[in-house]
């Protein structure tokens, strides 16, 4: 019976790690969101910059690879600036530096999580009521 259950097995860990891996991404696009506005502590400094995921793959059964969160990158991109001469963060000339963060984009990569995150739980689902389908056939 184990051989029976083997590619299912496989399937839930690979959705499992997918599962933890979109989690992480999601509570990333959350830390992107709440800093969205933060400028830096002192004049002219910079402030939040925004993090990116990277993923790897990893063994995660006899042969199938699943994926993880290795690290937390930060975006490049350069920061937008915004003429706000009374505030504390301005530089001298009364620009202030804001976050190279974008609600939009990240509106849109949370979304994009969320559904590969229900799609690997869906695939968990589908291997435990295929593996409930196979006890029930073994046992008649």
């Amino acid at each position: 019976m184990a051989n029976v259950s083997a590619p299912t097995d496989t399937a839930q860990a690979i959705a499992a790690s997918a599962l933890l891996a979109q989690q992480q991404r999601m509570r990333i696009i959350a830390e992107n969101i709440a800093n969205a506005d933060s400028t830096a502590k002192t004049a002219g400094g910079d402030p939040y910059r925004r993090q990116t995921p990277i993923f790897e793959t990893k063994l995660v059964a006899a042969g199938a690879k699943g994926v993880k969160m290795t690290q937390v990158g930060q975006d490049s991109t350069p920061f937008r600036e915004e003429y706000q001469p009374g505030n504390p963060a301005a530089d001298a000339k009364g620009y202030v530096k804001m976050p190279n963060v974008d609600p939009l984009i990240e509106s849109l990569d949370m979304r994009e999580a969320q559904r590969a995150y229900e799609a690997n739980l869906s695939v968990i689902e589908t291997a435990r009521a295929i593996q409930s389908s196979t006890v029930d056939l073994l046992k008649k």
